[in-house]
């Protein structure tokens, strides 16, 4: 779809089915754009969901939440979406 390969500045949240199990499908497909600011990983396994976030290809990775950070957490994104995290190679 192409709303889930464009950078929309919504707030616009993207909702697709998967068949049961297959987190590595889901990463590739997460993970199959140019872009990567932000994404969220909404689920009642919290080892899935680090698994995932670990994997995913960017910048800030919300777990059943939007939105909520720290202003002290490094900031930036992936691929094509800002100059990299906060203090690091590409954005200094």
């Amino acid at each position: 779809m192409y709303i889930a390969q464009e950078e929309s500045f919504g707030p616009v949240m993207v909702i697709s089915k998967f068949k049961n199990g297959d987190v590595d499908g889901v990463l590739r497909r997460a993970n199959a754009t140019e872009y990567g600011l932000a994404s969220g990983v909404f689920t009642k396994d919290i080892n899935k969901a680090l698994y995932i976030s670990e994997k995913l290809e960017a910048g800030t990775v919300f777990i059943n939440t939007y939105n909520k950070t720290d202003v002290a957490a490094p900031f930036g994104g992936f691929k094509l979406s800002g100059f990299g995290k906060d203090l690091g190679k590409l954005s200094l």
